[in-house]
């Protein structure tokens, strides 16, 4: 049995999927160029970083949308 919120949930995980495929793309061809390992590290890490908030905006995400929280101006 399909849940009524479940329909709201598929976009935000494809943008993040998408994101996170952008972040470890970029990763690795960071490591693949030859520049110096700083910059390599901070050219790299950076990216990875960002994917780790994507997914954690996601699950906040995820959490609203189960709530039955549709609107974030609500709140005020």
């Amino acid at each position: 049995m399909e849940d009524k919120h479940s329909g709201k949930m598929i976009a935000p995980i494809v943008i993040t999927a998408i994101m996170i495929l952008y972040y470890v793309g970029f990763f690795t061809v960071c490591m693949i160029m030859p520049i110096p390992i700083v910059l390599k590290l901070f050219l790299g890490l950076l990216p990875l970083g960002l994917g780790g908030v994507c997914i954690f905006v996601l699950v906040e995400r995820i959490g609203e949308i189960r709530s039955g929280e549709e609107d974030d101006l609500s709140q005020y």
